[in-house]
């Protein structure tokens, strides 16, 4: 091409075009970013985005409906990882909620070894290229830095790396905050990370049973900061009486309703000074030890009572229709924790009481399981136990009779109840043949 003073004034004038389209973008761009930061006001610490108080009404979302979290009253998500962020951000912007997008970090029990330097730059770069690809989304307000990384660890330089990546974060997305949710909050880990992850803007704690006592797990960590209760719900499997055969007992839908609502009212709203809100877990439904411990949803996408729980702990009034509430269930007349072992083909009756607030016409589903043999931690993934079929002759009513398998071994009864508006109450007993 031969330059001549036209061409030069005509690649200059689309330079100028192009530049001062691009700059319009990225200003529309910087617009649409929601600007989070944390200020100490006369209430306690509290998030702000862009300038406005914010107080946390959120729930840990895995494969649960975004839009009813919105209709409930919440207004934020907490992922585990970036796998569906994109869908995960637009969603959550549809329906006027925000997103902290979780960052999937080595951990090592898993086997990341956080003295090999290279595997830890390896990681480094790996995050980075997350937080170009998100980090202006007009949906997101902050970042967490893996899960539960104090879990069954014995090297602090995971701390190190923790803040290297929030550091890089701060660098390249300014506007949003980042933490680390930790597995209890202890002055070891407090003070490991005061010294080792200075850069972090806040801790964020993980709790089940114990959280009847995060007053006093607080006070004891002494930890004065902001704070975020990232993970919280239903007794652990871990934290349960459990029979002689070491089958944890589960609380029933209903009991777990009232210690949702209870630890949300005594621990959670009592704690403001430092609490900036919480993510409820789990708003959708997995397998741990059984299918029903920790997901506030069926697997038919069905509710319970957990979520009506939440509900009245995020607006102060009960949803329109409601769940089943169970108030008994026993096996051969004998409850959960009598150690319940039955002859193998013999038939045995069982027998649910519940009740329903709208009067509803109540449906019945019972099952038998095997027993899971999992020993997996930490939430990590589990294998579903095997259903064992035939065993009813009439599973339609509150009372129902069953063979008892014919294989020796650890079983569990399970009971569900729905209402025919998209509740379902649910309980298990476990039981030993002999």
């Amino acid at each position: 091409m031969k330059y001549t003073i036209g061409n030069f004034l005509m690649m200059v004038t689309l330079a100028t075009v192009f530049l001062s389209c691009s700059t319009h973008d990225q200003k529309a761009t910087n617009q649409d970013i929601t600007k989070a930061s944390i200020k100490e006001t006369a209430d306690g610490y509290r998030i702000f985005l862009d300038n406005e108080p914010f107080f946390i009404k959120g729930a840990g979302v895995e494969r649960g409906s975004i839009d009813a979290l919105a209709k409930h009253g919440a207004n934020a998500i907490r992922t585990w990882g970036t796998e569906d962020a994109q869908e995960v951000l637009d969603n959550a912007q549809k329906h006027g909620l925000k997103v902290m997008m979780g960052l999937r970090i080595g951990i090592e029990r898993h086997g990341f070894d956080y003295n090999d330097e290279e595997k830890v730059k390896e990681q480094l770069d790996q995050v980075k290229r997350k937080i170009m690809k998100y980090k202006d989304h007009p949906a997101l307000i902050m970042w967490g830095i893996g899960n539960e990384l104090n879990h069954e660890y014995t090297n602090p330089k995971v701390w190190d790396a923790v803040n290297d990546i929030s550091k890089m974060i701060h660098e390249v997305d300014p506007h949003h905050l980042t933490t680390t949710p930790l597995a209890g909050l202890n002055s070891k880990e407090v003070e490991w990370i005061k010294t080792k992850a200075t850069d972090l803007d806040f801790l964020s704690v993980q709790l089940y049973g114990p959280m009847d006592f995060l007053p006093q797990i607080i006070e004891e960590s002494t930890y004065t900061g902001p704070l975020i209760v990232t993970e919280w719900g239903a007794t652990g499997w871990w934290e349960v009486a459990k029979t002689e055969w070491n089958a944890p007992i589960e609380n029933n839908s209903s009991v777990k309703a009232d210690l949702y609502l209870s630890r949300y009212q005594n621990s959670i709203m009592t704690q403001t000074k430092q609490i900036m809100g919480s993510f409820v877990f789990l708003w959708g439904q997995k397998q741990e030890r059984t299918p029903t411990w920790f997901g506030m949803f069926m697997p038919d996408g069905n509710e319970t009572e957990s979520i009506d729980a939440m509900h009245f702990a995020w607006n102060e009034s009960w949803p329109e229709n409601r769940s089943p509430r169970l108030i008994d269930f026993t096996l051969d007349g004998k409850k959960a924790t009598d150690n319940i072992k039955l002859n193998p083909e013999l038939t045995y009756n069982s027998e649910v009481i519940v009740t329903d607030p709208d009067n509803d016409s109540l449906q019945f589903r019972w099952e038998v399981m095997e027993e899971s043999q999992s020993k997996k931690t930490g939430g990590d993934e589990e294998y579903i136990p095997e259903v064992i079929s035939g065993l009813f002759d009439n599973d339609s009513t509150e009372n129902a009779s069953f063979q008892c398998p014919k294989d020796p071994g650890a079983y569990r009864l399970f009971i569900y109840v729905n209402d025919g508006n998209g509740h379902t109450a649910h309980a298990n007993i476990p039981f030993l043949v002999e």
